[in-house]
């Protein structure tokens, strides 16, 4: 399994990249013709800070990755990317032409990871490809995710996607509302009394908070302000961030400096990073979170190895004054699967991944080995999901980790088998198809962000320059009715001209920019 030294590399002409793929290509073709009839390519994928990857000693020997190599008669070598160092760790790569067969970006074709790479020609159009060899893709795979693996009309990647893009929801201890006595909680008054409930009850954590405010925004959703990149709206004829509105941010920024002034939020929720953040939920001190949807099943299990008697659901969001709620909606593509120009195999690469969404392809990692894993009893399979923490990781990687392309939505095959999974798909078919805020989007990525990087955002975090201030108005360090002043300020480091770009191109419909209006 290949590594990657740690250098700075702090930009990559994307002219450059090209230049030394010939010989890398050359040596996997070397490779590859080690007559063993299997097909053989390097592919990087992000750990997404999963247990079972990162703990792994060896990823290339893990038996789930044997099993798949035999049933898609493929050798395989996977080249680790470490989830918080991806973006950097990517950029080294193409800086050094280490680049391997297939690399995994985390959406469409001029995502910041890719460095450019797309335009610069590094990886292969795959319009023949797919017509030949994936029509399974072409037939499962929506409109909407292959857009955004297309440049100039060509389509670059493989997109693994998402068919409802409401997939954070608000968690709660339900057994410990329970003990407060108090309904599901509505709008925000009310959430926050459950809070308040629930540090009455001795709850540590009664809100779990988490550095960038990342999966703990909750109430910047109920008042339409995230700070994101993809949150832009018209405002007196310019096309501006939400974050602009004034009004809500400062009631969305009150509501958190409440929560930190009662201590229903903790003081250092700043500093806590996503591991922290997690162990606090899995260890029963947290009453409330924000999370991934489809996973709050798993997590239920890991939390109940330390508090048997505790049950985990998932309840609207708050409602705010304009009577919606939820969390921002995601892209329509969850990972993008892009082919080296110079493989030596790239039509063996496209069966590989159109054999993904195949039945065969669904039972395996759905459910695992027959025999070892499940029981096929009177033509319908028999299947218990794993409850210790191990075996739970085990599971999550096989079904979210390995199988590259899917609906990621949720997995169907586990969740029909129990009441609590059907209740889940429930939830995602009626409760979050109806929640989620969006907003205008502009792919690439508007140019006035790359000249400064302090004001420009991430698709969950706000830019630098405006989540400083955010962090201090909830600390108290500055006061929120300084709103507008952090909006001046966004503006006078480059924010103008964001702000130019985005009206110009929203207002000429540039063929060049693809420009998506809010779903919801």
């Amino acid at each position: 399994m290949k590594t990657w030294l740690k250098v700075g590399v702090s930009s990559v002409l994307a002219v450059s990249m090209a230049a030394g793929c010939a010989q890398q290509g050359e040596e996997a073709a070397q490779d590859g013709a080690a007559g063993s009839g299997k097909a053989k390519f390097s592919v990087s994928m992000r750990t997404l800070a999963f247990n079972h990857v990162e703990k792994s000693p060896n990823i290339n020997e893990d038996k789930w990755v044997k099993k798949l190599e035999e049933m898609t008669n493929t050798d395989l070598d996977i080249v680790l990317v470490p989830h918080k160092e991806f973006e950097q760790k990517m950029i080294q790569m193409f800086a050094t032409n280490d680049i391997p067969d297939v690399v995994q970006g985390s959406g469409g074709v001029s995502g910041k990871e890719m460095a450019g790479s797309v335009q610069a020609g590094v990886f292969l159009p795959l319009d023949d490809l797919l017509q030949k060899h994936g029509q399974n893709l072409l037939k499962k795979i929506p409109k909407e995710a292959w857009q955004k693996e297309t440049y100039q009309g060509k389509i670059y990647a493989i997109p693994e996607f998402l068919s409802n893009p409401s997939r954070r929801a608000t968690a709660v201890r339900m057994d410990l509302l329970e003990k407060t006595g108090l309904p599901v909680p509505k709008t925000v008054d009310e959430y926050l009394n459950v809070l308040r409930k629930f540090k009455e009850l001795g709850v540590e954590q009664p809100y779990q908070g988490r550095e960038n405010f990342k999966y703990a925004d909750t109430f910047f959703g109920a008042y339409d302000v995230f700070p994101y990149l993809s949150m832009f709206t018209e405002q007196g004829g310019e096309i501006v961030p939400k974050f602009f509105n004034t009004e809500n941010m400062t009631k969305a920024l009150q509501t958190y400096k409440t929560m930190f002034d009662e201590g229903l939020i903790s003081k250092e929720f700043a500093t806590i990073n996503p591991t922290v953040y997690k162990n606090n939920i899995l260890s029963g001190k947290a009453g409330m979170w924000s999370m991934n949807a489809n996973e709050v099943l798993q997590w239920e299990k890991q939390l109940q190895a330390s508090v048997p008697s505790a049950k985990v659901e998932l309840i609207p969001s708050p409602v705010g004054p304009d009577g919606k709620s939820g969390y921002y909606l995601y892209n329509s593509v969850t990972r993008a699967w892009f082919i080296n120009k110079n493989a030596k195999n790239p039509e063996a690469i496209i069966k590989f991944y159109d054999w993904m969404l195949s039945d065969e392809a669904e039972k395996f990692f759905t459910f695992g080995i027959e025999g070892e894993n499940y029981k096929t009893v009177d033509g319908r399979i028999d299947y218990k999901s794993p409850t210790d923490p191990q075996g739970v990781d085990e599971e999550r990687y096989r079904q979210a980790f390995l199988w590259m392309v899917q609906d990621t939505t949720y997995n169907k095959g586990t969740l029909s088998l129990t009441e609590p999974g059907k209740k889940l798909m429930g939830i995602y078919d009626t409760m979050l198809a109806k929640e989620g805020r969006d907003g205008i989007q502009f792919e690439p990525r508007l140019e006035a962000f790359a000249k400064n990087p302090d004001i420009a955002p991430e698709s969950d975090y706000a830019a630098p320059v405006v989540l400083q201030h955010m962090v201090k108005m909830v600390y108290g360090k500055e006061p929120i009715s300084d709103w507008p002043k952090v909006i001046e300020e966004w503006k006078s480091k480059g924010g103008s001209e964001v702000l130019k770009e985005a009206t110009e191109k929203f207002n000429k419909k540039d063929p060049a920019v693809t420009i998506s209006m809010p779903r919801r």
